[in-house]
């Protein structure tokens, strides 16, 4: 039985999908950027996809994330008859079961190697003495930072990095550049998405070492988490120091 016609609306399924089940994708977000050369139609943005481009094109699966898109885009598509596999990831073993359920639902007949490779590379148990503490941002102007219950707090967690917003009550706040640089933390790691911090911007509004991490291995669920152990442990091991 041939795969379904899949829409993915998350960048990180859509790299999942395109490596596992080659001819299932027939779209997907302008910010799906791997696999490089991924030739399959763009249909807007994960907050702004455009919905009736999604419907002419008539697939029988879109994949979503509670986190990444809108809930009246996905009802539109579910109103439209199609039918929206919607994840929930905010934890390493909750992309596990979540990818397991997105290779089932896109018909791929048996587990890919990369899924063994990412379980094997996070087996180690998560690091229990305590480690640094970090601010973590996303965004800046305004500047937004992890707090609870995040997929990318809890890898940095596994590698011994404690998120200092994790207790915070909203999962994303938004938080002054005084309160951030005052609170204590010991280190500030630094993604390079959603927003594109570098050398030369972000780590000179911090009296702290700097990490500049890739955002992909720190937020991404699915062939990435197989060199993210490794890429993530080098990139905080040698955080820039303050000027």
């Amino acid at each position: 039985m041939p795969p379904p016609r899949v829409v993915s609306l998350v960048p990180s399924l859509t790299e999942t999908l395109a490596v596992s089940a080659p001819g299932a994708l027939v779209a997907a977000t302008d910010w799906c950027t791997h696999p490089a050369g991924l030739g399959v139609p763009r249909i807007g943005g994960t907050k702004n996809p455009r919905v009736g481009e999604i419907l002419a094109l008539a697939p029988e699966l879109v994949l979503a994330n509670e986190e990444e898109n809108r809930a009246p885009d996905l009802a539109e598509l579910r109103a439209a008859g199609i039918e929206v596999l919607l994840t929930e990831i905010r934890t390493l073993p909750q992309a596990f079961r979540e990818l397991a359920r997105v290779l089932t639902a896109c018909g791929v007949p048996s587990r890919p190697r990369w899924l063994d490779a990412a379980e094997e590379a996070w087996s180690a148990p998560p690091v229990q003495e305590p480690g640094r503490t970090a601010v973590v941002p996303v965004w800046r102007r305004p500047w937004m930072v992890l707090g609870r219950d995040t997929f990318a707090g809890d890898l940095l967690a596994r590698l011994g990095v404690r998120n200092f917003y994790a207790g915070h009550e909203e999962r994303y706040p938004r938080v002054p550049l005084g309160e951030l640089t005052s609170g204590g933390a010991e280190l500030v790691v630094l993604p390079d998405e959603p927003y594109r911090f570098t050398a030369e911007d972000g780590p000179e509004s911090f009296p702290v070492p700097a990490a500049l991490v890739s955002g992909r291995h720190l937020t991404w669920y699915g062939p990435s988490l197989a060199e993210a152990p490794a890429v993530l442990a080098a990139q905080l091991g040698a955080p820039l120091r303050p000027a």
